[in-house]
């Protein structure tokens, strides 16, 4: 489809011209979105709703399963799944089946190595991908958060040079930061608005008519694709810095006697206070985007102090939180060595299974040096990826729970499961129960962050 129109555009200078290419391109769309993770599978399916799309990514288990109809990090229900399939969408794995595509989306994760370093492998993976079948007059448009730079920089210098098309020239390029957050249902892809760009202004106003004619709320069409990967990067290290703040406080508080919740609610009564709760920070987004800006801005010679304090603060929280919950033992004459202790929850957040990132693991190996007799468990999780991911043993039926066996009763995550949970009645006479998210009766717990 994009051959028969791209003779419009070779030596075309008019910028008049260029943007009538566009606008025909959009009712000549075929999408290609590369990678179908918690970002990618809900973006595809929701294109496939107005255009023939194809899912793509090299995992043949995750594709299979996708076939068969099911998505295992529930962002996208069975139903609607299975809809999508009756109506044209696919997922595969063969590069053949994404060659005649016009538009390819890049929905990878954009990770950090053991020393915080960012990983553009997944994006550089992806962007060899795009250039083995990307044709003239094509565009690519990238969805994976990055520091300011990166699509220009390091992603369509590998296109070019796969493809053999000159950028800008040949295809052209956008960038509309993804903003999935795992297991909420009510901001779901369709009702997010989106942040697009484009590589010259008639691409942008292309990439900005594409998105919102699937967005119910609209977007936001930044003035160019560093403005767009800088939005995003900044809109994570926020609450990073704002949870670290909370967090400081909790530690404070703690030390002083404080119910740190009961300050936050009293403060909150304020009008523009910003009532936020301290907490684990894991995930793929707020634990790991500010390394990547951290990382550029020291390019530059900018040392970000504040942005780097959040980080090493928060990321020290689960050790806090195990060491709270050793001294609530303490306090009550309950024995941390070989002492019986039970987490509950182990995914990074609330009701939903994504344990990516997960802080919960630090509480487990602080408690770790002291005993053995630990107990995970958490409903929403694969134990087969927990294991492999963390070498945790992770279970997922409630028999484990025994009754009057435990000395310490972590409450991690608050998924729904553990709302109407008799906590107490799980632990020894003297054992302690820690909420780690204020969500427990307070009559029924030792210690809460």
């Amino acid at each position: 489809m994009t051959m028969l129109l791209f003779p419009l555009l070779m030596g075309i200078e008019d910028a008049c011209l260029i943007k009538r290419f566009f606008v025909l391109m959009i009712d000549n769309i075929k999408i290609a979105v590369i990678g179908l993770g918690y970002v990618g599978l809900p973006l595809a399916r929701l294109f496939s709703t107005k255009y023939e799309t194809v899912g793509f990514d090299r995992n043949q288990f995750r594709v299979d399963a996708l076939m068969a109809g099911h998505d295992a990090t529930m962002e996208v229900s069975d139903a609607l799944l299975q809809e999508a399939f009756h109506e044209g969408f696919r997922c595969t794995t063969d590069l053949s089946e994404i060659k005649s595509c016009n538009v390819y989306i890049v929905a990878v994760p954009t990770p950090v190595d053991v020393n915080n370093r960012p990983d553009l492998t997944p994006l550089v993976d992806a962007s060899t991908t795009v250039g083995q079948v990307i044709s003239r007059g094509d565009v690519v448009v990238y969805e994976s958060t990055v520091y300011p730079g990166v699509t220009e920089e390091e992603c369509l210098p590998i296109v070019e040079r796969v493809s053999g098309l000159r950028f800008n020239k040949d295809f052209f390029a956008g960038y509309s930061p993804e903003r999935i957050n795992p297991g909420d249902k009510e901001h779901t892809v369709e009702k997010i608005k989106k942040v697009t760009s484009g590589s010259t202004p008639e691409v942008a106003d292309f990439v900005d008519r594409l998105y919102g004619s699937v967005l119910v709320n609209g977007t936001h069409k930044a003035s160019s694709i560093r403005v767009a990967e800088a939005s995003k990067i900044i809109e994570n290290s926020q609450r990073d810095v704002n949870i670290a703040f909370m967090n400081e406080l909790a530690k404070i508080f703690n030390a002083m006697g404080i119910d740190t919740n009961d300050v936050i609610e009293a403060a909150s009564s304020k009008w523009n206070f910003i009532k936020m709760k301290p907490g684990l920070v894991g995930g793929h987004c707020i634990s790991v985007d500010p390394y990547y800006l951290i990382q550029k801005a020291q390019v530059y010679g900018v040392l970000p102090r504040v942005m780097s304090s959040a980080r090493r603060l928060n990321d020290g929280m689960g050790d806090y939180v195990a060491n709270q919950v050793i001294k609530c033992m303490n306090k009550k004459g309950v024995v941390v060595k070989n002492a019986s202790v039970l987490i509950l929850g182990f995914t990074f957040k609330e009701n939903c299974p994504d344990i990516r990132n997960t802080k919960v693991v630090d509480i487990y190996h602080t408690f770790k040096e002291y005993t053995d007799n630990i107990t995970i468990y958490d409903p929403w999780v694969d134990a087969a990826v927990a294991k492999r991911e963390y070498e945790v043993v992770v279970d997922c039926n409630q028999s484990v729970l025994i009754k009057g066996h435990y000395d310490a009763v972590v409450l991690a995550v608050s998924h729904k499961e553990f709302s109407s949970m008799s906590v107490r009645s799980l632990l020894k006479p003297c054992g302690v129960v820690y909420d780690v998210k204020g969500v427990l009766n307070r009559s029924d717990v030792d210690g809460r962050l």
